[in-house]
C-alpha cells in the first residue's frame, strides 16, 4: 500500500490544537520602551522601527504639549519641539519627512518635518480636530474631525504645495481612525456623536461604505494599507485592548494589546509590524509592538495540507486557497505600455504605480507615470530619466525605478529614482548598468538581481545582486543561474527570482530561487518555462508568477508557490510578457505588457483569492 506521502508529497502532520487561519491570527503586542513624555491625542507618523509621536495632551504637569518623539523599534529619543504647541492633530510620513495638520479649536496650522526642524507650511482648506489621516509628507489625506461638533465629512488633499477637497465621507465623524494613501485609505470607527462601527474606504475621489468593525468605538488608532490593516484600542464608554485585523472584506478580532487605552498613536504600513504608543485612561507613556509570529508548518497548512489534532482526536483539513483565486478586469492604463518600472514587494489589487516603458513598431520609451486606485489610472509627474526595461520596488507612496534602457540604445543604464508619492528624485546609481532586471523590496530596502548590460545578441546576462539601504549600492552574492527578464517578488531580506531568459531561443529557464539577505538557494522549478513573467509576493512561501513569453506562445499562464511546490491556478484574460505587476500572492494587478500583436494593450488585471475557511473537521475510514 502506498503511503500518503508519497502520494502527495508530505505527511498528516500531529498537531497539539488547530492551526492559524492566518497569518495576521498568529501576531501578539509585546511591550517595549516607553514615551518620554506621556501624551495622548497626538499626531504618529512612520513605522514600528521609526515612528514618531508628534503633540498631544499630556506630560507633568498635564498641559497641550509641542513634544516630538522619535521612535527607533526599542527606545523613544526627543526631537525638536513643532513650532505651535496643540493637541488632536494628525500626521503621515516618515522620520525624515512628515506632515502634521489640524489641532484645537478646529485649527488649520499645517506644519513639516524635515527630520531636524519644523516648518509652518500652507494651511488647511478649513480647520480641523480630532480627524484621521493617510498618505505621505507631499500625498497627505486628512478627513472627518471636528468642527462641526457632531463630525465633520470633509476631506482635503496636499500634494506637497497645496490643498484640494476630496469627496466628502459617506457619514460625518470625530475621533476616528485612518490609514492607507491618499488614494486608497480606510476610515474605521469613530463618533457621530453615537460611536460607531462604520467603515468607509476611500479610492481618491469618493468613499464607500464597507464591512463594519466587530466592536463599535471611538478615539481608536490604525494603521497599515487599504486592504490590509490594523485597528487597536479606543472607547466603547471605557477604554479597550481590542485588536482588529482587515483584509480588505472583513474583520478579524486577533490579540488584545497589554494596556487598554484610547487616543493612543499608532505607526505602521502592513498587518505584520505595527507600534502603538501612549493614550489613556489613564495617561500612559507605554508603548508595544505588533509582531506575527506563525509557525514553522504554518504555510504548508493554510495552503490546504491535512493533520491530525491530537487535542480533539481529529483529522483535520484547511481550504487550499491556491485554486480559488482569479483574475479580472481592472482600469485602462492612460498609456499602453510594456517593460515599464516593477514594484512588485507591496501594495495590491488596488494600489499600483507604473512608471516608464516601451512600445513596439517603431520602438519607443515613455518617462509618464501613473498611480492605480483599484478602479481608475492616473498620471502624476514624469520620471527625470526616459526608459523601458526599468525594475524597481515600493508603492506609491515611496517608490523606486532601478536601471533600465531607452529604446534604441544598445547598453543597459545605472540611474536610479526615488518617487515620495508626488516627485521624482535622483539618487544614487546601481554599480553595474544594466536592463531587464529583476527586483524587489520597498524604497528604503530594496533589492536588484539579474539583467542584461548589452541590448545585442548574444545577450550578456549577468547573475549580479545589489541591495539598496535607502542611500547607496551594495554587490553582494551572485544567484546561482544568470538571467534577464526574471519574475521577483518579496522583501530585501526574503525574496524570489523565477524563470528568465539566458540569451538564445533555448536557453530560457524555469529555474526558481530564493534569497534569505545573504545568498541565493535553488528551490523547485516552476512548471512552465518561460521568459518575461511578472510577480507579485509579499514573501518566498506566498507567491505568484504569470505571463511570460516562449516565442511563438504567449503565457496566460498563472503559478503559485506553497514554500514547497508550484501549482498551476487561474489563467490571465489574456497572455503577455514584460507588464508592471504588484501585490500579494492573493491581491496583485498586472497592467500593460506585449502580447505578441500591435497595438500593445492598455489593460489591467486585477488578482483576489478568497479568505481562507476554518479547519474543518473530516471523517476517514
Amino acid at each position: 500500500m502506498s503511503k500518503y506521502k508519497e502520494i502527495k508529497g508530505f505527511k498528516v502532520q500531529t498537531l497539539a490544537s488547530d492551526t492559524a487561519a492566518s497569518v495576521v491570527s498568529t501576531g501578539s503586542w509585546a511591550s517595549s520602551g516607553v514615551l518620554n513624555t506621556a501624551v495622548q491625542n497626538m499626531a504618529s507618523a512612520g513605522i514600528q522601527t521609526a515612528a514618531l509621536s508628534v503633540g498631544g495632551y499630556g506630560g507633568s504637569p498635564a498641559a497641550v504639549r509641542g513634544v516630538n518623539q522619535e521612535y527607533n523599534g526599542t527606545a523613544w529619543t526627543e526631537k525638536t519641539d513643532l513650532t505651535t504647541a496643540r493637541a488632536g492633530l494628525r500626521g503621515a510620513g516618515t522620520t525624515t519627512a512628515a506632515l502634521v495638520a489640524g489641532g484645537p479649536p478646529g485649527s488649520d496650522l499645517v506644519e513639516s518635518w524635515n527630520g531636524s526642524s519644523w516648518s509652518e507650511t500652507t494651511e488647511l482648506t478649513s480647520g480641523k480636530e480630532n480627524a484621521a489621516s493617510a498618505g505621505t509628507q507631499t500625498a497627505f489625506l486628512i478627513f472627518g474631525g471636528v468642527p462641526p461638533a457632531t463630525g465633520d465629512v470633509n476631506t482635503y488633499y496636499w500634494n506637497g504645495s497645496s490643498w484640494a477637497e476630496g469627496g466628502d465621507m459617506v457619514q460625518a465623524k470625530r475621533n476616528l481612525a485612518g490609514f492607507g494613501l491618499y488614494n486608497a485609505a480606510i476610515a474605521a470607527g469613530g463618533e457621530t456623536p453615537s460611536v460607531t462601527a462604520n467603515v468607509e474606504s476611500y479610492n481618491g475621489s469618493a468613499w464607500t461604505e464597507t464591512t463594519n468593525l466587530n466592536t463599535a468605538r471611538k478615539a481608536l488608532a490604525g494603521s497599515g494599507t487599504q486592504t490590509a490593516g490594523l485597528v487597536y484600542g479606543g472607547t466603547t464608554g471605557s477604554d479597550t485592548a481590542v485588536t482588529e485585523a482587515w483584509d480588505g472584506t472583513s474583520w478579524t478580532e486577533v490579540a488584545d494589546m497589554a494596556t487598554a487605552r484610547s487616543t493612543n498613536g499608532g505607526a505602521g504600513t502592513t498587518t505584520g509590524t505595527a507600534v502603538t504608543f501612549g493614550g489613556e485612561s489613564p495617561i500612559t507613556t507605554a508603548t508595544e509592538n505588533w509582531t506575527t509570529t506563525p509557525a514553522a508548518d504554518f504555510q504548508k497548512i493554510n495552503l490546504g495540507q491535512v493533520y491530525y489534532n491530537s487535542g480533539s482526536n481529529a483529522f483535520k483539513v484547511t481550504q487550499n486557497v491556491l485554486g480559488t483565486g482569479a483574475w479580472s478586469s481592472g482600469g485602462n492604463l492612460n498609456q499602453a505600455r510594456s517593460q515599464g518600472g516593477n514594484n512588485a514587494s507591496g501594495g495590491s489589487a488596488s494600489i499600483g504605480l507604473v512608471s516608464g516603458g516601451n512600445k513596439y513598431s517603431p520602438g519607443a520609451s515613455y518617462n509618464n507615470t501613473e498611480i492605480y486606485n483599484g478602479t481608475a489610472w492616473t498620471e502624476v509627474n514624469n520620471l527625470n530619466t526616459t526608459r523601458g526595461y526599468s525594475t524597481g520596488a515600493g508603492t506609491p507612496a515611496g517608490a523606486l525605478v532601478v536601471a533600465g534602457i531607452l529604446a534604441g540604445q544598445a547598453a543597459g543604464m545605472v540611474n536610479v529614482e526615488s518617487f515620495d508619492g508626488t516627485n521624482w528624485t535622483e539618487v544614487n546609481d546601481v554599480n553595474t548598468l544594466v536592463t531587464q532586471a529583476g527586483g524587489a523590496g520597498t524604497q528604503t530596502a530594496a533589492i536588484k538581481f539579474g539583467g542584461e548590460t548589452t541590448a545585442s545578441s548574444p545577450q550578456a546576462n549577468n547573475a549580479r545582486t545589489e541591495l539598496w539601504n535607502g542611500s547607496s549600492w551594495t554587490e553582494v552574492n551572485d544567484m546561482n543561474v544568470g538571467r534577464t527578464q526574471p519574475s521577483g517578488a518579496g522583501l530585501s531580506t526574503d525574496a524570489l527570482a523565477a524563470s528568465g531568459y539566458a540569451g538564445s531561443s533555448s536557453s530560457r529557464t524555469n529555474d526558481a530561487e530564493t534569497w534569505d539577505g545573504t545568498s541565493w538557494t535553488e528551490i523547485s522549478n516552476i512548471n512552465t518555462t518561460r521568459e518575461g513573467a511578472n510577480g507579485a509576493g509579499h514573501n518566498t512561501t506566498d507567491a505568484i508568477i504569470f505571463g511570460g513569453r516562449a516565442t511563438p506562445t504567449y503565457y496566460a499562464l498563472t503559478e503559485a508557490w506553497n514554500g514547497t511546490a508550484w501549482t498551476e491556478v487561474a489563467d490571465l484574460a489574456t497572455g503577455r510578457y514584460n507588464g508592471t505587476s504588484s501585490g500579494s500572492g492573493t491581491s496583485a494587478w498586472y497592467a500593460g505588457g506585449y502580447p505578441g500583436a500591435n497595438p500593445q494593450p492598455a489593460i489591467t488585471e486585477e488578482w483576489n483569492v478568497p479568505a481562507t475557511v476554518t479547519n474543518t473537521t473530516i471523517t476517514v475510514s
